[in-house]
């Protein structure tokens, strides 16, 4: 079994110290994973790769990550991976305002984001997906994607909505909430005052 070395930092922010993975082949989903729980043993590639054999037992090419094996997973792995955690990722419409979350029912956010595929320096034109975590720490919301160098500080709660809220005007990106599986259930996750059907 082989092992991936990462690279990680544990950067000292003021008085936040924040675990950071950075991007190593195309494992961004297990980053960001690791990333969102501050672990950097909370889930590895192999647990990822055989959620991948579990969701499609059967298909000599598995639909759920790359057809080399480098990672990138789909939406299906991080929803298992949550489900060993007792967490959700509750897909976010984005007709609604992020302004409506209650941030204190959730573990944090999960971006799903075009990005573009380079070998070196060069770009090819294909799209590829990216996932990137965002999480509240010591009383501070954290850009926490891997392909940064450090984490990025987003700010408060009202800035953190306004950087969602940013992000969620482009077509091709999608927010996941992940909160524990009671919020799910009765979608406390939403502030009461939005939790009616059709808003």
């Amino acid at each position: 079994m082989k092992k991936c070395n990462f690279q990680a930092n544990v950067c000292k922010m003021g008085a936040s110290t924040v675990y950071h993975e950075k991007q190593i082949k195309e494992l961004c989903a297990l980053h960001a994973l690791n990333n969102l729980f501050q672990d950097k043993e909370c889930y590895n590639k192999v647990q990822l790769d055989t959620i991948c054999r579990n969701l499609a037992p059967n298909d000599y090419i598995n639909p759920h990550r790359s057809i080399l094996g480098l990672g990138n997973y789909d939406i299906n792995v991080i929803i298992t991976a949550l489900h060993m955690k007792d967490c959700e990722a509750v897909w976010f419409d984005k007709r609604k305002d992020p302004c409506c979350i209650d941030t204190s029912k959730i573990v944090g956010f999960i971006l799903n984001v075009p990005s573009n595929y380079k070998i070196g320096f060069v770009r090819l034109p294909i799209q590829r997906r990216h996932w990137i975590s965002v999480r509240k720490i010591n009383g501070q919301y954290w850009n926490l994607d891997s392909k940064l160098d450090a984490p990025q500080a987003i700010g408060d709660e009202i800035q953190t909505m306004e950087y969602l809220r940013t992000q969620l005007q482009s077509n091709d990106k999608e927010l996941f909430i992940v909160c524990t599986k009671g919020v799910d259930n009765d979608q406390s996750w939403l502030l009461p005052e939005y939790r009616r059907d059709g808003i």
